[in-house]
Order: C-alpha cells, then structure tokens, then sequence
C-alpha cells in the first residue's frame, strides 16, 4: 500500500470545489458519467484499430447502484479502458496541465467569482467529494491482469494498492456524506441521469431493489431486484434539429464544456453529398480560461462513424477558434487514422474548411439580427478573431466584417463598414492608433487635430493589433492609415502647415542636432493642438510600444527603431527654443520634450535619472 500527498493545485481545486461549488453539487454525477463514457469511447477505438483488442467480447454499458442504509453510497460502473497505477497518479493524484495551475494560483477569494470562473475548465472526478466523506476506485487497465484500487477522503493524501477485478473498467464508490445522502434515490438518480447524461452514446442502467405488496389484504411484501437502462444512449448530434428542444442542446454543452452557464449560441449541421459528416459546435458566454496559454485545451472532440476518436487535436479548427466547443462525426475518414494523417487528409481539410466557413457565416448572421448578443460575443472573442486576421488570409474578408474596434466616435465598439458609412467625403483614409492601453491612446495629443477636422480614430488597444492591422492593408479600397506613424500627418497638412513648417526649419535644426541619435527625425507638426510634442515611427517601424513589448518577449536581437520627434511650432516652448543660443539649455529642454512625449506614449524611458536631472537643472535655472 502506498500513501501518497495530492499535489498543492490538487489541494486547491479540491477546496475550490467544497467551498464554491456547494449549489451546484448535483453535477457530480454528470462528471463521473461522463468520465465513465470517456473510458468506454477509449476502449471501443482499441477494439477496432489495434490487433491486441480486436477479438475481445465488448459490450460496452455504465451501471449505476445505490445503498441506503446506515452508510448511503452511490457506486458508477464501467466497463472501459481501466487505469494503471501510474494512471491513477497521473489523473487522480495531479493536475498535468500548466495552464490549469496557473488559472488556480490566480484565482482570489471571493467564491463567488470563484464558481463562475471554475466551471471553465471543469471539475471531474474530483466533484464527488462535495458530497462524499470517502472514495474508492477500483479499476483494471484492459490488457491487464493486475487491479488496482484508489482511496482518499479527499482532504490531503489517498492510497493506492493492489486489489481484484473481473474484467477491464472501473468502479467508482461514493460513500455519501450528509449533503450528499439525497442521491442515494432512485428517482434522484434517474432525474440526473436524464438531465446531464440522456445523450451518453452507451447504455446506462440502474440497478435497484423495488418494493410492492401482494396477497389478498395487499399484507405481503415482495422484493424484486430490477435494472433498467435510463438514458436514450443515442449520439445527440445525430438526432434530427426537430428532435432536440433547447434544455437538450444546453444540457449536453454543459456535458461537453464542463461549463456551468448555457452556451451563447451553438450551430448543428448535417452535410451530405460527396462528404458526410455532422458537426455541432457551441460558442461560451466567457472566454475559456486558458484561452491564451500555450497548452490550451482544444474543445472540439472528432468522431468516426460514433465512434470517439480524439479530444487533443488542435489542428480540427484553426487556432484562432480555439474558443470553439464540439463535435465533428464523420461519415469518411478511417477509423484508424492517426495525428499525421489527420493533419494531411483531403476528408478533414475539407470539413475544417466548411466548418470555417459555416462557423464565420453564423458569427455574421448574428451580428446582424442581434447585435446586442453579438456584443457579448465580441467582448469576449474579439482578439482571437483578430488573430484570424494574421494567419486565416482565406477569410480574411469575412473576417474583417466581424472585428469590432473602440472608436473616438462613442464608448462602444464599431465595425469597420460602420465606420465607413460615416466617413465624411474628403476623408482619404480609416484613421487609427495602436500601442498602449485605452485610456493612454485616447488622450493621445495626435487624435485632437483628426477630431477637429470632423475624422473618427479607431482605438486600437489589443496587444496584437500593432501585428495585425498593418498587414490588413485596406478595407473596401480605403487605406488603413495609423496616426502614431508619419504618413498620416499630410492627410490633413494645409498650405498653411506647409508655410508653418518652412518657418520651423531653424528651430527643427536646432533640436535634431541637440538630440543626435536619440531620435530619426524632428518634424513640424500639423496635428498637435495644445501639446509641445509627440513621438511617431517611420511608416515601417514598429511603433515603440510593440518594439516594448518584442523585447518583453525576448526578442533581444530586434535592431533599434528610433522615432521621429513631432513639435509644434506654434507652443510657447518651441518658440523660446528658437531665441535660446545656450546650447547646453537647448540641450536640456530637447531631451526633456522627448522624454516627456514618450512617457505621454506609456513609454518606460531608458534613462530616468539623466531626465529627472536634467528638469531639476532647468528648473533651477529658471527659478
């Protein structure tokens, strides 16, 4: 026997869900069938695809059967793949995905928070000990003779030693606590069972012990032991549309996600012709939480035939789909196909270009009849969709009717045929600024002078959107232009500007030469209303917030952009610059103005004693 401690994150998970999971204590049962039904898709794939298993009996069924006497239990069956006991080390005593680790060591103490946020990446067998004061699993790894059985009360360790089992499988035993012992009830178990379960694709029979009286004074009691399968065990996705209500679609998702909110929306379809198969995809209401992370889990399961193939396939959809929960049955691809050949096989690049392509169309329907739900979906989806931009060129144009950006124009979000319609006719471009958070863009000194000529700025605040939106190039033939970059400044330059700007070139001179290799260029400005100066980039240099965040990144080889100072000639400062023969004060104040423009950008300057020390200098000066 070996007594062995759950890993820290086991311990948090576990606490987690006593603590904030109480009110939704019932999908225990749901989690330990669906696990159940996991084993079983598992082994039914080695009994069609690998020699060792192909002869084997297999009658694939999950029992369930309570006790109710002093010690109520709930005991779940199956008879699927079995573990090991590294298995139950690796699934029972750990938690293998870092992205799930990080996601528990962020998580705070507020419970409630802690419910809605948990249910994002499910709870599995670990959701029995909200209702349990001991566990035991007993289980047999197919192709094994060796059993071995789990045990914990889980609170710091659990046990695993040898034990005995007829047949490959597993039999989980649930001894009830207090606020578990309503689920040793029959009718309890068959109400959960067809709430969470129905669509389980194998048979799920309860086993118990009927009472009934007979005999002329109806005085003589009979026991009859009965077992009755008490789902539909049809695959759900293969069940017509007009069979299936809303409560049907919501409870598998829930089955599915592990989520404990319904699905924003969800699209069934069933393609037939020279390529057959059946797709249901769901779409959350929140961003899974490891949306982000390297080691994201795909929510997509592929099935051949019903028949479960794999759920770690990342490839089904594109990454930028990530977020995407469901399931695809074909009808085609071989049962046996593996990793490599999924990724080349003409059957599935024809069904993830379709499914694309339907799951996009389903984004633009609704955009279009509810607006109001599809900003839901764009608070929470809007930057992976902007990924697809980058890396999905064969719906770029479709994907660019979906993208939805903050604009100057009003507090919310806009699309970019919006953004058009109100484009005034003199308007040459889409004007817009990336890099830095919103509140750092939006009282940028460069959006005064577009604001005044009647133009909108979009507000570009994702960190991806300094990547992505150059490479977008044109929208509908009208240029993308970004106002933090030079080019931009001559849409709205007048004659005057160009006069003004003649009339700066002693005063620019001066300043460049002050501040040498600091900086690309010094221009004259036609945007700046009331601040001295700003900082742009060359058209093809990264704007100095992503240089920032390359570097973050470990891009340390990146060559140095420097920027382009931008003044204007019309502040007092820039004036009094002009007058000052102190070339060490000229100095001074030259680097001060850039100092301070890239801090105004949200910029870390690299020097900030050498600036703090050259302003107390000048103040002095002048004081």
């Amino acid at each position: 026997m070996a007594q062995k401690r759950f890993k820290t994150e086991v311990n948090q998970l576990l606490n987690l869900i006593i603590h904030s999971l109480y009110s939704h204590k019932e999908i225990f049962l749901r989690e330990l069938v669906s696990n159940a039904s996991d084993a079983l898709d598992k082994l039914k794939y080695l009994t069609l695809t690998e020699q060792e298993f192909k002869g084997m009996e297999y009658d694939p069924r999950i029992d369930i059967t309570f006790t109710d006497g002093d010690q109520k239990t709930l005991t779940i069956r199956d008879n699927g793949i079995g573990m090991d006991a590294d298995d139950l080390d690796k699934q029972l005593g750990t938690i293998a995905r870092s992205g799930t680790k990080k996601f528990l060591s962020q998580m705070g103490g507020d419970a409630k928070k802690d419910a809605n946020l948990i249910g994002q990446f499910g709870v599995g067998f670990y959701s029995c000990f909200m209702v349990a004061d001991h566990v035991e699993v007993i289980t047999r790894k197919a192709g094994s003779d060796q059993a071995w059985k789990w045990s914990s009360d889980g609170k710091n360790s659990y046990k695993v030693e040898e034990s005995e089992r007829e047949e490959q499988g597993t039999t989980i035993i649930v001894e009830l606590n207090e606020e578990g012992d309503e689920y040793a009830n029959r009718w309890q178990i068959e109400q959960l069972v067809k709430k969470y379960s129905d669509h389980i694709a194998f048979p799920i029979f309860l086993e118990y012990d009927q009472e009934s009286y007979e005999g002329e004074d109806n005085k003589e009691k009979k026991i009859e032991h009965k077992i009755e399968q008490i789902n539909t065990a049809a695959a759900l996705w293969k069940r017509s549309k007009s069979d299936l209500s809303e409560e049907d679609y919501q409870e598998f998702y829930k089955s599915l996600s592990y989520d404990n909110e319904d699905s924003l929306f969800y699209i069934h379809t069933r393609a037939e012709g020279t390529i057959e198969y059946t797709t249901l995809f769901y779409i959350p209401k929140k961003a899974p939480f490891d949306l982000y992370q390297a080691d994201y889990k795909p929510g997509v399961k592929l099935y051949v035939k019903r028949v479960f193939i794999t759920d770690d396939e990342k490839e089904l959809l594109p990454p930028y789909l990530r977020f995407v929960k469901g399931v695809i049955d074909s009808e085609d691809l071989p049962l046996n196909v593996s990793r490599e050949i999924l990724q080349q096989n003409r059957v599935m690049s024809s069904i993830k270009i379709a499914s694309v392509k339907k799951i996009l169309g389903e984004f633009k329907k609704l955009s279009e009849s509810n607006p109001e739900k599809y900003g839901e979906f764009i608070k929470e989806f809007n930057r992976p969709l902007k990924e697809g931009l980058y890396s999905d060129y064969a719906n770029k144009e479709n994907l660019m009717e979906l993208v939805r950006f903050k604009t100057t124009e009003n507090d919310g979000f806009t699309s970019l045929a919006a953004y058009k319609e109100r484009m005034g006719e003199d308007q040459k471009a889409i004007y817009y600024i990336a890099g830095g958070n919103e509140e750092t863009l939006r009282r940028s000194p460069l959006i005064k002078g577009y604001i005044k000529k009647g133009y909108e700025v979009l507000i570009m605040d994702d960190e991806i959107d300094d990547i992505v939106i150059p490479t977008i190039g044109n929208y509908k033939e009208v240029e993308l232009k970004a106002i933090n970059k030079s080019g931009a400044a001559d849409d709205i330059k007048t004659d005057e500007d160009k006069k003004k700007e003649e009339e700066a070139k002693p005063v620019l001179d001066k300043i460049k030469e002050a501040l040498g290799d600091r900086v690309k260029d010094v221009i004259a400005s036609t945007r700046l209303e009331e601040a001295p100066a700003c900082v742009v980039v060359d058209e093809n240099d990264p704007t100095v917030q992503m240089q920032q965040m390359l570097k973050a990144m470990g891009q340390t080889e990146m060559p140095e952009f420097t920027p382009i100072l931008e003044i204007n000639p019309d502040h007092a400062i820039l004036q009094r610059i002009a007058e000052i023969d102190d070339a060490d004060m000229v100095a001074d104040v030259s680097n001060i103005l850039l100092d301070q423009a890239l801090l105004a950008e949200g910029v870390m300057i690299k020097k900030p004693v050498e600036f703090t020390q050259r302003l107390s200098d000048l103040l002095s000066k002048i004081l």
